[in-house]
């Protein structure tokens, strides 16, 4: 797809997202090289000896209460932005009829998603983040939100083995 292609998309690119589009692949794989350099300042996380562009946390909140309230998402996600050390760009949630509520928190970490199920007292959410803020800490904010110790939590290191120890060399 070509920049013509975007356009009549209706896709922006005033944005700067195109930027992307015209590194070449070397030119990608030589800035990979460079990221076991402690001194890069790129919010990969670093740990355990392994490299990784984010943790991303899927969990499912059961026998919650409130999952219907937008008003009670919106919050829930600013709570667990603070809590984490995150920084909030933009919230936006959407209420279905006749229940049930979507939505976003954008991060400069990435994101926190949700889609509920009111009905069931279910709600599944998605904690991305990367660098230093601390997703796991939403774990406790979501259970506190939504009135329930009944939270499952999977864990999934984003981008980890795209950048080895060999590639650094």
């Amino acid at each position: 797809m070509d920049r013509a292609d975007l356009f009549q998309l209706g896709t922006g690119l005033e944005t700067g997202a195109h930027a992307e589009d015209s590194r070449s692949l070397s030119a990608a794989n030589d800035m990979s090289r460079d990221i076991f350099d402690e001194t890069r300042d790129d919010h990969f996380i670093r740990r355990d000896g392994a490299v990784f562009a984010g943790t991303h946390l899927i969990i499912e909140v059961e026998n919650g209460h409130g999952l219907d309230d937008e008003s009670r998402i919106q919050q829930a996600f600013r709570d667990c932005v603070d809590e984490c050390g995150a920084t909030l760009l933009h919230i936006h949630t959407h209420k279905f009829s006749p229940q049930g509520v979507s939505g976003v928190a954008v991060l400069a970490e990435s994101h926190i998603s949700v889609h509920t199920w009111p009905e069931i007292g279910y709600g599944a959410f998605d904690v991305f983040m990367c660098g230093d803020a601390q997703p796991w800490r939403a774990v406790d904010v979501l259970k506190r939100a939504f009135g329930t110790d009944t939270v499952h939590v999977k864990e999934l290191r984003r981008g980890e083995g795209l950048v080895t120890e060999t590639a650094a060399a």
